[in-house]
């Protein structure tokens, strides 16, 4: 069976009549429609659609950009269209996977896909290896100050302030000046920061 899929996006202030009577005359015996961005892959009738899928099917749409706007997500779609054993069909670009053409255009997009993920993933590395060699590391910001920290960490263990009292101060969670005390406390022959005893009157 030749299942169409036509879609337009609400901003566009469009209907699919145009598409679905070019489904129709492809052969469509049954079309399902979307108004919703080419860019959102949880569109309900482009599910509904992949999950009617049945071995020797055909699904037929428009124009490749109907079906959507990333070649991620175009891949993927595919690759579900495969799994069910169903074909692909795209009337303006005439590719068809019921075809050898069709099939191995469909491997090379697939390539180029691939090819572009890869080169997403080695700036990736490259941006994070320059920002190490700058001094900065990924994560989230410190909130509080290296002084700030450093400040804190005397006042408790000075005994002038407690835990509760410095982090409504801050700003911050107790349990984050007692994060800073724990660690300074490992590190206190380094730091040089010795907690002082209360002295008796």
């Amino acid at each position: 069976m030749l299942i169409g899929y036509a879609r337009v996006s609400k901003s566009e202030g469009q209907d699919t009549s145009a598409q679905v009577t070019a489904l129709k005359k492809a052969g469509a015996k049954r079309i399902f429609e979307d108004k919703a961005s080419g860019a959102r892959w949880d569109r309900p009738e482009l599910q509904r659609l992949l999950d009617h899928l049945r071995p020797g099917d055909v699904l037929v749409v428009w124009k490749l950009d109907r079906l959507s706007r990333s070649m991620r997500d175009l891949i993927h779609i595919m690759e579900q269209v495969h799994a069910a054993g169903a074909a692909f069909r795209s009337l303006t670009e005439a590719i068809d996977t019921t075809t050898a053409a069709g099939r191995m255009l469909m491997q090379m997009l697939g390539s180029i896909a691939e090819f572009e993920r890869e080169i997403i993933r080695e700036r990736t590395r490259a941006g994070l290896a320059e920002a190490r060699r700058h001094g900065r590391v990924g994560g989230r910001r410190h909130k509080l100050s290296p002084e700030a920290r450093a400040e804190a960490v005397e006042d408790i263990l000075s005994g002038r302030k407690t835990a509760a009292r410095v982090a409504r101060a801050y700003g911050v969670h107790p349990s984050t000046i007692s994060r800073l005390v724990t660690v300074s406390a490992s590190q206190s022959a380094g730091i040089g920061i010795t907690k002082r005893k209360p002295t008796s009157r």
